[in-house]
């Protein structure tokens, strides 16, 4: 079941409003098609991106996935934590396990995605 406080992409990022800045992670669903996370590529702090650009790189046990900018921005904060332990997504996805901050271009671009609840209908 996914959060009702954050926005899905179809790629199966959330983003979630935190001040001026959006925090992007994977859904719980991608997390548990992954299976055991063991490796995390993070962004370069200060990469601009576009809504739907690739952003860094998730690795399981099971395969190798792109994570995508739900919306565009600058890279302000990266998760360091995931360095060391890329397990953090699989255990916490909500919360110690986000990657990384965005400064949104457009703020406004979060409302684009999906609700929770279209998001789970699709999924």
């Amino acid at each position: 079941m996914s959060q009702d406080d954050r926005k899905y992409a179809t790629s199966h990022e959330w983003a979630k409003q935190d001040g001026d800045l959006i925090v992007v992670g994977i859904s719980d669903h991608a997390q548990q098609e992954l299976g055991d996370i063991t490796f995390v590529e993070l962004p370069p702090m200060g990469q601009v991106v576009e809504a739907g650009d690739e952003c860094g790189v998730i690795e399981s046990v099971k395969a190798a996935t792109d994570l995508y900018a739900p919306v565009g921005g600058e890279v302000v904060a990266v998760n360091e934590a995931l360095e060391v332990s890329p397990e953090l997504i699989n255990q916490d996805v909500w919360e110690a396990g986000w990657v990384l901050k965005l400064k949104p271009s457009n703020p406004g671009d979060i409302d684009a995605l999906m609700s929770a609840a279209d998001y789970d209908a699709t999924v």
